[in-house]
């Protein structure tokens, strides 16, 4: 079930804590969609087998304005799509926009809401508040998409639990599919981490963070959420089918600026540079980054993203080096994994705490 992942980088202004690739150059859109659609066309058949996935992520896609959608649309493979979706931020939702959506083939909305709590949007630089936010998935829903994924953010600075609390139950309440929920990350380069560096803010401590994790995870558990990956709970049947594609292995094939590809042993990237790729697009120059995985590397793999879902791996095969005693220590007495009745190793709730540290023991 190989899938397309389709990169639109434009944001009408980042936000604190994103480290993907994005510009506010919003004037170059057109231009941008053009070289996308002469990708697409030129590697549309290189997975070796039917796109039955489409994503169209960001940046902010839903920047675009429709008739530059419409136009991407028409040059992506759509015989055989089980599942399109496309990013929106809250702030963009118009009843004709979503019309239009809809229209396309889209059958999936990802929202980026993060927050319910005013003030802490306006901190991490969101565009939107609260209650547009609520109002956006009123209109979704409205406008006929009955698969909407949203994401919630924790550990942010000054962010309690109580408020913590109350954004889970308003998502509960939206009535929404899917939940991804994404613990706050200090990554190099952002200005939060130039914030937190100077001393201007100051991080949710290891404890309040787990608890946090701990009470989202047990409140979706008790609404009839699955949890299916580290960051993410979907009703049963609403789980992400490309998201899923990215932690077992699936060929899916990147367009656009810092796309990433995987096929077979091969994973490739665009470069993250607009005019690098609009111009490399448009002279037949563009300069795809490359490596080749080797068994070790695919083992490695193996092991790291398939302990981050809940069908974890097979014991069976766990490196002969690792086989005795680790899983033995990690398996006894308060287990950091568990072992299932048709012989998988899954994380526990506790041993998703120190994932990183049983992922690296296990590793070759």
């Amino acid at each position: 079930m190989a899938g397309i992942y389709v990169h639109i980088p434009f944001c009408k202004k980042r936000c604190l804590y994103c480290d993907f690739y994005s510009t506010t150059l919003l004037g170059r859109q057109e231009e941008y969609v053009a070289a996308l659609c002469k990708e697409i066309k030129a590697r549309k058949d290189e997975a070796g087998e039917p796109i039955r996935t489409i994503y169209i992520g960001g940046g902010t896609p839903s920047t675009l304005t429709l008739e530059s959608v419409t136009a991407l649309n028409q040059d992506l493979p759509r015989a055989c799509i089980e599942e399109y979706t496309m990013e929106i931020n809250p702030g963009d939702a118009t009843e004709e926009y979503l019309r239009g959506l809809r229209a396309l083939g889209v059958n999936r909305l990802s929202m980026g809401i993060q927050s319910f709590q005013d003030e802490l949007l306006r901190f991490i630089g969101r565009r939107h508040n609260a209650q547009q936010a609520i109002d956006a998935v009123h209109m979704v829903q409205e406008a006929g998409f009955e698969n909407i994924s949203i994401d919630l953010m924790y550990a942010l600075p000054g962010q309690t639990m109580a408020q913590w609390k109350a954004d889970i139950e308003t998502a509960l309440g939206l009535g929404v599919q899917h939940i991804s929920s994404y613990g706050l990350m200090y990554e190099e380069g952002t200005m939060l981490t130039r914030m937190r560096d100077k001393g201007d803010i100051i991080p949710i401590d290891e404890e309040t963070e787990n608890a946090m994790y701990d009470t989202l995870c047990e409140r979706l558990k008790e609404a009839g959420f699955v949890h299916y990956e580290v960051s993410n709970f979907a009703l049963p049947g609403y789980e992400a089918k490309h998201n899923s594609s990215y932690w077992d292995g699936t060929p899916y094939i990147g367009i656009g600026a810092g796309a990433h590809s995987y096929i077979g042993r091969v994973r490739s990237w665009n470069p993250d540079d607009l005019e690098a790729y609009i111009t490399g697009i448009e002279n037949g120059t563009l300069v795809r980054e490359s490596e080749t995985l080797n068994d070790k590397d695919l083992y490695n793999e193996r092991i790291m993203l398939g302990l981050r879902t809940n069908k974890g791996i097979l014991l069976s095969d766990v490196d002969v080096r690792n086989a005795n005693e680790m899983v033995t220590r990690m398996t006894g007495k308060n287990p950091l994994l568990r072992e299932t009745d048709d012989g998988r190793l899954v994380a526990t709730q506790k041993g998703i705490h120190v994932l990183n540290r049983i992922i690296e023991d296990l590793m070759i």
